[in-house]
């Protein structure tokens, strides 16, 4: 793990103390049970808010604290160990950062602010099929007098039941780049989810989140609802992705280290034969094994983290392996969870299921590791 500076060891020693004793994940547990729709309580919310995390990219000149990606990766992490449920990594992470990187000062001055006070929630509404694929893109945006009408679905939008404010990738007419893979006339909005047009109907999930597909039927939005360039949005959006994929790898990070944590603790405390399962060379070898892949995972996301704040020229790289090594690594340390754990692993009363089942969804979205594999090959010349 990279030396962290004081600003991050604060945050991470304030986000540990919260989660373990506000928010452990028993409190998951009860929101589940209570069938919360947004899939997050009001009162987790307003916390995050009230300690600030929302604000960590937002420069200072609209209320935040500009602390980088790579010190709000910290407080992610804590969050996936306890699989916190809010809106933070939509709304302050992936949102924001379209907002910071297409945005004129005019809608930063708009939208910022509002995250910071958690007034505003934005979220990503990218994919239409059952993949992620961000160039098959067949949501149509066409020129309607001082603006543009927007018709279409998207699928899969994380927090889609919860956001106010919805950044919708359309094509301008043109070709279907679902059997183009062109990336050209991809344009970004911002689209407010109470827009007449706008209709979501909730996703039942297996991580228990408020997932939506939202559909779109000439939705007329203004010149000023445009992120960067009309037309020109494809290079934004890979940006924009990339962000959210380097702190989804984040979050993923934090949920596998908590189940390996779970696993190391139990072959220390079960009794087989009369020895802790944990002295059976097989098991020390198994434990051995997983530690090394978690340390790989966690300097890849490191690695990705810092490349945005740095910005790097091979950033693009760095989150598609952030994802990709993570990815494999949370698949793996979910199975083993379960496995290692036995019977008692199966049981909804024991916790092992909710981490396995949210590194499913995690490992998909916004590219599983198929995709990053592809990606960065392609990216490195293969």
């Amino acid at each position: 793990m990279a030396a962290l500076t004081e600003e991050q060891s604060m945050l991470k020693d304030q986000a540990t103390a919260w989660v373990t004793e506000q928010a452990p994940v028993q409190k998951f547990r009860e929101m589940r049970d209570s069938g919360a729709e947004a899939g997050f309580t009001a009162p987790t919310w307003s916390a995050i808010v009230e300690m600030g995390w929302t604000g960590i990219l937002i420069p200072e000149a609209y209320g935040g604290s500009d602390l980088g990606f790579l010190t709000f990766g910290v407080v992610l992490e804590q969050l996936g160990r306890q699989l916190v449920a809010s809106p933070l990594f939509a709304s302050a992470l992936a949102g924001t950062s379209a907002v910071l990187l297409g945005g004129t000062d005019t809608q930063k001055q708009a939208y910022l602010p509002k995250v910071v006070d958690g007034s505003e929630i934005l979220t990503l509404a990218v994919d239409e099929g059952p993949r992620h694929a961000p160039a098959a893109i067949a949501l149509e945006a066409k020129k309607a007098g001082n603006g543009f009408t927007l018709t279409g679905s998207k699928t899969f939008v994380v927090e889609g039941l919860a956001a106010t404010t919805l950044v919708v990738a359309a094509r301008m007419s043109g070709a279907d780049a679902r059997t183009s893979g062109s990336t050209d006339g991809i344009t970004l909005f911002l689209v407010p989810a109470s827009a007449k047009g706008v209709s979501r109907q909730r996703l039942a999930t297996v991580d228990s989140r408020g997932y939506a597909n939202v559909s779109f039927d000439k939705v007329a939005v203004g010149d000023d609802a445009v992120l960067g360039t009309v037309g020109g949005g494809g290079t934004l959006l890979d940006s924009v992705l990339d962000r959210a994929r380097a702190g989804l790898a984040a979050e993923m990070l934090g949920t596998a280290a908590q189940a390996f944590d779970m696993t190391l603790d139990y072959l220390k405390t079960r009794e087989q034969f009369g020895r802790v399962i944990g002295s059976f060379q097989a098991l020390g070898h198994r434990a051995a094994g997983l530690f090394t892949q978690m340390e790989l995972a966690r300097s890849c996301m490191e690695a990705a983290l810092s490349a945005i704040d740095e910005g790097a020229d091979n950033t693009a790289e760095l989150c598609s392996l952030a994802k990709c090594r993570v990815g494999d690594f949370l698949h793996e340390m979910s199975n083993q969870l379960i496995q290692i754990h036995g019977g008692i692993g199966m049981t909804d009363e024991f916790d092992a299921g909710f981490y396995l089942k949210r590194a499913r969804v995690l490992e998909s979205l916004y590219g599983n590791q198929a995709f990053h594999r592809d990606r960065f090959a392609r990216l490195s010349g293969f």
